[in-house]
């Protein structure tokens, strides 16, 4: 379980994230949404370690997350950044091998590259080929499974059918599915704010660095006032 309270963080003179409050049970999906420059990201980023809070906590299992990105991740904890941002310019088992720097032991390194490669065949036939000749969707694979290389158990995703061909929109959050029911906790962040709602066991919507509304997804999507308010979903 992660909780945040009352968190708050500033840049500058801007308020991005105004006291919210939130929790991120295990092994369920937990869907943040909301208009642009509502801070959903900035909130996954401070639970990540790549922003820091002007006050608040963040805990996991009652410990404190207040704690260097890489330490974040030795807690289990990792992002799948907005963008997917692998390593073009290397081969997809080298991107898959950067995902893994925390693990000391080559047996567990390979035997983790198995588990992706059985979850994402398509990397296998590829591993050999540079990230960047890889498809939108088939990176957005390598994302996925350079995440899981750390042995995870919370991913942590910003956008990830960001900038991606509607065919492949529908294979994304399959894939979200399919690790949540592998054990993983996920933590989404997602544009497509009907469809992250249709999956989430729970949703928080953001406005302006506020939480304005949460419950269970399905819920929340079937809300007309939330739909037209914030989320720009008209009946």
């Amino acid at each position: 379980m992660i909780e945040v309270k009352d968190l708050r963080v500033h840049y500058g003179g801007i308020v991005a994230l105004d006291g919210i409050s939130l929790n991120i049970p295990d092994g369920k999906i937990i869907s943040i949404v909301g208009a642009n420059g509502a801070g959903k990201s900035t909130t996954i980023n401070a639970i990540s370690g790549m922003v820091r809070i002007h006050s608040g906590s963040i805990t996991q299992n009652g410990k404190s997350l207040i704690l260097p990105p890489q330490e974040i991740v030795k807690r289990g904890i990792v992002q799948v950044p907005e963008g997917r941002r692998i390593f073009p310019t290397i081969t997809v088992r080298e991107n898959l091998v950067l995902g893994a720097y925390i693990v000391r032991d080559r047996k567990t390194i390979d035997d983790n590259m198995e588990r992706v490669f059985n979850l994402f065949p398509i990397l296998k036939e590829r591993q050999n080929q540079l990230g960047g000749t890889l498809s939108g969707g088939e990176q957005q694979m390598l994302a996925f499974g350079r995440a899981l290389m750390s042995e995870p158990k919370v991913l942590v995703m910003d956008e990830p059918s960001l900038g991606l061909a509607p065919m492949f929109v529908l294979g994304v959050f399959k894939m979200i599915q399919d690790l949540n029911k592998a054990g993983h906790t996920i933590l989404l962040v997602e544009q497509n704010a009907q469809k992250a709602l249709s999956i989430a066991d729970y949703a928080y919507v953001l406005e302006t660095g506020r939480i304005v509304s949460q419950g269970e997804g399905k819920k929340i999507a079937a809300d007309p006032i939330v739909k037209k308010a914030y989320l720009g979903i008209e009946e």
